[in-house]
């Protein structure tokens, strides 16, 4: 299972709340080169891409640079390389 199926999970599924997760990706500019974004601010999961708020634009954020995806209670997905 890849990140934009567990993050459709965390969506659709009823045992799960996407908006309590917690999604880092890598980011350019950001320290350590990693950002981390709270579920609360997806708006869509597109098929290529997720689209999310960030300083009152709507930004596309492909799921490859998906490192890591957690909820309270545990992390979900991790990226191994």
């Amino acid at each position: 299972m890849g990140p934009r199926d567990i993050l459709n999970k965390l969506e659709w599924h009823p045992n799960f709340d996407l908006n309590k997760a917690k999604i880092t990706i890598t980011h350019r500019g950001a320290p350590r080169d990693k950002l981390t974004i709270p579920g609360e601010d997806i708006i869509d999961l597109g098929s290529g891409f997720m689209k999310v708020k960030r300083k009152n634009k709507k930004v596309e954020i492909p799921y490859h640079r998906i490192l890591k995806i957690e909820t309270p209670e545990k992390t979900l997905w991790e990226e191994t390389s």
